[in-house]
């Protein structure tokens, strides 16, 4: 049913590859999430969320690379290991839970050098501007639905994302105690999950900003499109929420593989929350961002 309208959403849909450690451990962690490009100006959307970790990368950077040099100053005497103690306090690195080091990756989109951020005051909703790029490696772009009425309970629609951080292209340098992506960004492979439109939500005052869908989204695909079978765009993933079936099951008795045992269990059912296509059109509005509807 989506065949044809996942390979051209795909085509302007790109992953934004994660990568962080954690002080006093030697291990990357990679994530990802997604964004799509809205027209040929190299402008896209993606969640809050997303452009929200996106700008405490440089922060997060700036603090490390103080810590090192000013540890890297500090003498060997008997006084070393409180002084020690004292600057990982003092940077936030006492406790061995806290981000170090991140970087990110936006993944066969432009040659980018740089990237404006325009966030949404209310909504999970962000623009990006590629600025000073020569080359795009993205093709066509979004198209977005021009009356919504028909997205009512029932109606059927896919998300498109890249929900497993499969990407090996990184390492942990033990010398200098950093980490870095290595060669060129590597674009994983992407991931569908169609559903059934539940629910709509809006505010006090009536007005509509999400769509609840029967499926949830997965962790990486925030900020991908959602669209109908024709790839027209109909908003944009943003979060999963999960609801309480009351199904619950404590020391409850089954039989496994020829055994009685007693399970427990709270099922949930996880559904995806979109920023409607309407809030969407009318922020690119706002900040006067070219866009087509059909």
């Amino acid at each position: 049913m989506f065949r044809k309208a996942i390979e051209k959403v795909g085509n302007f849909t790109r992953p934004i590859h994660f990568i962080s450690n954690i002080y006093g451990e030697k291990t990357v962690m990679p994530g990802a999430a997604t964004l799509f490009f809205v027209n040929d100006e190299g402008y896209a959307i993606t969640c809050k969320h997303v452009t929200t970790i996106i700008k405490q990368a440089t922060g997060i950077h700036h603090n490390y690379t103080q810590f090192q040099q000013e540890r890297n100053l500090l003498q060997k005497s008997s006084s070393y290991n409180k002084k020690i103690k004292d600057l990982k306090t003092r940077y936030g690195f006492d406790k061995n839970e806290n981000t170090c080091q991140l970087l990110y990756q936006f993944v066969d989109c432009v040659d980018l050098q740089s990237v404006d951020i325009l966030e949404h005051p209310v909504y999970d909703l962000a623009i990006l501007k590629m600025k000073d790029f020569t080359k795009s490696f993205y093709k066509g772009h979004a198209v977005f639905a021009k009356n919504t009425t028909d997205v009512q309970p029932g109606f059927f629609l896919c998300r498109l994302g890249y929900p497993f951080p499969e990407f090996t292209n990184f390492t942990y340098d033990e010398k200098s105690e950093n980490i870095s992506f290595t060669g060129a960004a590597v674009r994983t492979v992407r991931f569908p999950i169609e559903g059934m439109m539940t629910r709509h939500f809006g505010d006090a005052e009536g007005n509509i900003f999400g769509i609840e869908m029967s499926t949830p989204g997965l962790k990486g695909q925030s900020g991908g499109p959602l669209f109908d079978a024709e790839g027209i765009i109909y908003g944009m993933q943003s979060m999963t929420h999960h609801l309480h079936l009351g199904f619950d099951m404590n020391n409850h008795e089954i039989y496994s593989e020829g055994r009685r045992i007693k399970v427990n269990n709270q099922p949930l059912l996880h559904v995806g929350h979109c920023v409607h296509v309407d809030i969407i059109k009318l922020f690119l509005k706002e900040n006067h961002v070219a866009f087509e509807e059909a």
